[in-house]
């Protein structure tokens, strides 16, 4: 298990367009390996839990595509749960709470996410 305080290299900053495609990850949650997301907002990386909290099913509704049409929130597929892509809290819609956050650090030209037991669910 890495240390609490490892960053393991996600991404190249470049792979992440403001209101683009997600780049997706495995993490350990919850004692179970999960798919995550990366995503960039506003020029800020963000990355959280792939999991809609209405029901636990990933957002995308085409590979890695968790933006709404307009590229202003996260959009579950299934239900239409929209989440504030900068904060994971809801927005609108059939959720509860918020998305799990994973804290990134970009630095150098790479995003690099912490060990992945530090998720914690964004509570609103």
């Amino acid at each position: 298990m890495p240390a609490m305080d490892e960053l393991i290299p996600l991404c190249r900053g470049s792979d992440l367009l403001d209101s683009g495609l997600a780049v997706p990850f495995d993490v350990n949650y919850a004692g179970q390996t999960c798919r995550a997301f990366a995503v960039r907002y506003r020029g800020t990386p963000h990355a959280y839990l792939n999991r809609c909290t209405h029901v636990a099913m990933e957002l995308d509704w085409q590979p890695n595509r968790v933006f709404d049409e307009g590229g202003q929130w996260l959009l579950c597929a299934s239900h239409g749960a929209a989440y504030r892509p900068d904060t994971g809290q809801c927005a609108a819609g059939p959720c509860r709470g918020g998305l799990v956050k994973i804290m990134l650090t970009e630095r150098g030209g790479i995003v690099y996410w912490h060990a992945a037991y530090n998720l914690k669910p964004v509570l609103f």
